[in-house]
Formats: C-alpha cells, structure tokens, sequence
C-alpha cells in the first residue's frame, strides 16, 4: 500500500495566489501553514515581503501560520536555520492533529524539506569575502553556476548574497554533510502554473499597490531604526531597489522600472527552480492559476482524502 501523505505542499512563483489558496484550504480541511518565504521571516518587514496576512483571514477566521515575523532584520536567517524551524512547527502541528501545509516561493527552503536535504550550520569566510570582494555580480554568479551542489539562485540578485552563496558552497565542498539528518516526508505537492502575461500582470498590478500601500515608508522606518542600507539592499528585489531610491541614489522613475524587471525576473527564476525541482525527483502536480479558487480547492481535498481514506494520519 502507498504510504500516506505527511504533508501538504503548495508551491508557485511571485503574484500566482498560493498563499490565499493554501489559507483557504487550510480553513477547509483544518490545516496550518507553515510559510516557505526566505524574507517574510523578518519583523517590520511587511509590504515588501508582500505577507498579505489579510490572506490568512478566511470567513473572519486567521488560519494558523508558522516562520513569519521570527527573526529581527539586519539578521541573515539561512535554510539551516529553516529547516530546524520547519520540524519544530511541523510535529506541533501534527501533535495538534492538524494539517501542516508548506507554502511558499522559495525554492531552497521547498527542496530542503521535499528532498531531506542533510545541512550543517556554515560559518563565515572572511579570507574568501576578502577574495570575492572586487568581483561584480556577474562574475560571482559565473563562480556560483560552477558548483555541482545545489544552492538558491533565486534569491541571489546582489553581491553581498552571491558571496555568501559561494561561501556556503565552499564550505560544503569540504566538509561531510553526515553529520545532520532529516526525515524523509512524503509530500501532496502542488504547484500554480500561472501563464506569463498573467504573471506579469499581476506582479505589475502588485508592486503598484504596494508603492501606494507605503513601501517607501516602510523602509524609512527600517533605516530610522537603525538598519544600515547595505543591510536593507542585501534583501534584494523591493528593498534593495526602494532602499537606493530612500537614500537619493535613483530617482522614483528608476526605481519604479528597474524594481519591475527585477521581479519578472525573479518570478522566472522561481518557475526555472521549481522545473528543476521536479528533474530532481520531486513530483509537482501542476494547477491551473484560471481555475475557479473553488475547485483548485476541491481538486486538492480529492487528492489528500484518497489516501486519507486508506490510511488515516496517526500520531
């Protein structure tokens, strides 16, 4: 017999509706979600990240959410770091006897637990940032396809994070990843297929929202705080791009248009992680974005109470 799911999986690029999809859900079939979003970890970080906790508000009702608001900015939270949240928020969930559905974009954090990736904490590297210091992103991006490992290249669109990629991959290179282990959880993983001119509509349609919703503010208040730019820029994507705009390095016009490419082109990056996700093993069961909510809903609930029939999940 088949084993039963342990989880359920909702995967998809920017602006594809994932997150409203996996809260109503999560209302439906008494779930949890347990956020996949490398920056929604962060206090204060919230236009930007695009957190959208209205999403979690079904029918006056705040579904349960996990790895949102655990860290401090300025912080550099890491997939070591996740992964040891993830399980932590995982079996109370499954001790609560509730649903746990991982949701998100970030393709790292998803594949670590979809495939039990076995990680070590790394320490930094300053003779190799000293290194890698002079060298452009392009450059460091050349060094980073070179390793046969696997790292996040999605969120890699300033320096300073390629560098740390490099030193992750440096560290991995030369050390045993025995030392740590995950369990092996068999996923439901569904993912958004959302069409490119619809993907950049919305993206476009949300980043307009969000200038109007005070993303500028926002990270004046950051800065106020006592964040430094560099730690802001670091990011990347919204705060890299309304962080130079706040401290007059561009103008509003350039801020506005560079900011929208880099998220069409980071919204690709994601679709090209997740193809690579499933070469890699994952089996990824693909959801029309035009579907009615109702019956992506219905399809899934199909899918989770098949096997939930044969096999109840049991503590």
């Amino acid at each position: 017999m088949t084993a039963p799911y342990d989880l359920i999986t909702i995967l998809g690029p920017t602006a594809s509706g994932k997150t409203r999809l996996a809260a109503r859900l999560a209302d439906s079939i008494g779930g949890e979600i347990i956020s996949a979003d490398s920056r929604q970890v962060y206090r204060g970080m919230d236009i930007g990240t695009g957190k959208d906790l209205s999403d979690y508000v079904v029918d006056g009702r705040t579904v349960p959410y996990h790895l949102i608001d655990i860290a401090e900015p300025g912080y550099k939270y890491n997939v070591f770091e996740f992964q040891r949240d993830f399980l932590a928020a995982y079996e109370s969930i499954r001790s609560r006897r509730h649903v746990p559905i991982l949701c998100g974009g970030t393709g790292l954090y998803l594949e670590s637990v979809l495939r039990g990736f076995r990680l070590i904490p790394v320490p930094e590297n300053p003779e190799l940032r000293e290194q890698l210091s002079t060298k452009s992103l392009a450059e460091l991006t050349e060094i980073l396809a070179s390793y046969k490992t696997l790292h996040n290249t999605t969120d890699v669109d300033t320096p300073k994070r390629a560098i740390r990629a490099i030193e992750i991959e440096e560290y991995y290179r030369r050390q045993p990843v025995e030392s740590r282990t995950f369990p092996c959880l068999r996923s439901l993983t569904l993912g958004v297929s959302i069409s490119r001119e619809q993907r950049r509509e919305n993206i476009s349609r949300r980043l307009r929202e969000r200038m109007a919703e005070g993303m500028a503010d926002e990270v004046r208040r950051l800065l106020h705080k006592g964040l430094a730019p560099e730690d802001l820029i670091y990011y990347g994507l919204e705060y890299k791009y309304v962080t130079l705009f706040v401290t007059g390095s561009i103008d509003a016009d350039t801020m506005t248009r560079q900011l929208e490419i880099a998220i069409h082109q980071f919204a690709k990056r994601q679709m090209t992680w997740f193809r690579g996700m499933e070469r890699r093993g994952v089996h990824i069961q693909w959801l029309d974005y035009a579907l009615p909510e109702a019956e992506k809903i219905k399809q899934i609930k199909q899918m989770w109470q098949a096997q939930e029939a044969t096999n109840p999940m049991k503590e």
